[in-house]
């Protein structure tokens, strides 16, 4: 999830999402998009502003799902890890979707000015930390990002991290300074304000009833128009409906939940000294500082739809857990909404058949990867632009119906389970070798006021020293004047 603001919680009613009629006549377009979120979007403001005459058709209303209601953080990558993207395409292949994602984020840096969306709230810098003390892969990552994949990072040892974030749970971090984070239902509200502009018509309150792939031109029902296109854009993640299941069935629903505290004060501040967005790199928290002093923290996740209101609870345990100091803090608004994973981990973005595109699959994966499937599908149908190809090795796969959300849910909990362990674990041996540091140093000291080095300690692995062989008593005056057996037969054999 990404983020947004208090009025994440407002409905569509509110002052930033206006009015809009459903399709009530027949209509004939070059592109229809199929899903007012932020792909679909995007799709159309750019089609648009290209020359393309474009229809955006929407069940509901304009950013109902995820699209309104996410956390706001931008900057590059995927869901996928590096390294196994890196193993499953190839260095070139994937420096080359790593720049994609770059000219994503920088087109939602572009869109989400005051002067094109007011009150966007646009503040700079991203934190992704880590549960344990990994501080050589923390190198060796870092050393991908800047040099493979020319990403402006920083380093952040575990005193830095934990002079912004006082808390014990947190070691090394990766900090972003390009990144930023926005009012997420704002940009989404305001991106169709763009498109609209630009053009674009979009219809709410219009779910597709049946489609018709066949033909040059395209033939989408609806419950009360029928509307004709060149091509169709299907962007509606996990709620493309009956007509489109089979697609559907290749994302793997996941709920994701968050709430925003009451105004803290100014003893937020003292705890978390980080203006931007903070991660961890296990994907359990996602918090910022919203409105000057009040906190917004994303956590829970289900496999199946649930009141928001229900998740209030966890967060504020969770925020208790990390920041004790806090304590138990009044959760004023919790939000959620549903986004698709895809199986391989990365987003669906290509063509289907002649005349048939996918943007979708977008959970866990950022608003810029949203932004650049939008502008790469857009420059493919009109300028011809063979990009989208990159993402042919991630095909779709079915996500395993019930049974695959059962399974999806179980191995999210073990997931979590286990990076909770091993981040215990990590806290622990941290504590285990400050309390031995203190009782050496407590050691040394009462040694010293002794008068006294004390014990010394061998280093690890140095041999145990060996004590030297007995001294041979001198010989008596007695003894030596009395000659040894030995020599009085040696004397008589000379005789």
């Amino acid at each position: 999830m990404s983020e947004t603001s208090t009025s994440a919680a407002d409905g569509p009613g509110d002052s930033a999402a206006p009015f809009r009629s459903r399709l009530a006549f027949d209509l004939d377009v070059d592109i229809c998009v199929v899903g007012a979120g932020l792909a679909g979007l995007t799709v159309a403001r750019e089609a648009a502003r290209l020359g393309a005459s474009v229809a955006v058709l929407e069940g509901r209303q304009v950013g109902w799902n995820a699209s309104g209601h996410q956390l706001g953080t931008v900057l590059p990558g995927f869901g996928l890890p590096i390294s196994d993207l890196i193993e499953r395409v190839g260095l070139e292949d994937a420096r080359e979707l790593w720049a994609l994602s770059k000219e994503g984020a920088a087109y939602v840096r572009a869109a989400a000015t005051e002067e094109l969306i007011p009150g966007i709230g646009l503040s700079d810098g991203a934190l992704e930390v880590s549960n344990v003390d990994a501080g050589e892969t923390l190198i060796s990552r870092l050393q991908t990002l800047s040099e493979d994949f020319e990403t402006e990072v920083e380093g952040w040892q575990v005193d830095r991290v934990r002079s912004v974030l006082k808390t014990g749970r947190y070691f090394h971090g990766i900090y972003y300074p390009k990144a930023f984070q926005i009012d997420g239902r704002k940009y989404v509200h305001g991106l169709a304000a763009l498109a609209t502009r630009a053009g674009a018509r979009i219809f709410e309150d219009t779910p597709v009833v049946s489609i018709d792939f066949s033909g040059i031109r395209k033939r989408i029902v609806t419950p009360s128009a029928r509307l004709r296109a060149a091509h169709i854009v299907l962007a509606g993640n996990i709620h493309l409906g009956a007509p489109l299941k089979r697609l559907s069935e290749t994302l793997l629903p996941v709920w994701r939940y968050a709430g925003v505290t009451e105004p803290l004060g100014e003893r937020l501040h003292d705890v978390i000294g980080f203006t931007g967005s903070v991660n961890d790199s296990d994907g359990i928290d996602h918090f910022r500082i919203v409105e000057g002093a009040r906190l917004m923290w994303a956590s829970p996740e289900t496999t199946w739809d649930a009141r928001p209101q229900r998740f209030a609870g966890a967060v504020q345990r969770r925020i208790a857990t990390v920041f004790p100091q806090l304590g138990k803090v009044p959760v004023a608004e919790t939000f959620g909404g549903a986004v698709g994973l895809t199986v391989h981990g990365m987003p669906q973005i290509g063509q289907l058949r002649k005349g048939l595109w996918v943007a979708s699959g977008f959970g866990r994966q950022g608003l810029n990867t949203s932004a650049m499937a939008g502008q790469l599908i857009a420059r493919s149908i009109l300028w011809g632009d063979e990009r989208w190809r990159l993402f042919s090795p991630f095909e779709l796969v079915w996500a395993g119906g019930a049974t695959g959300r059962v399974a999806g849910h179980l191995i999210g909990m073990w997931g979590r389970g286990a990076a909770a362990a091993t981040g215990a674990l990590a806290r622990y041996r941290e504590g285990a070798r400050a309390r031995e540091r203190i009782r050496e140093t407590r050691l040394a000291e009462a040694n010293l006021r002794a008068g006294t080095r004390g014990p010394q300690r061998r280093p690890p692995g140095a041999a145990r020293p060996v004590p030297p062989p007995p001294a041979e008593p001198p010989p008596s005056e007695e003894a030596a004047s009395v000659p040894s057996q030995e020599s009085e037969q040696v004397q008589d054999r000379s005789m």
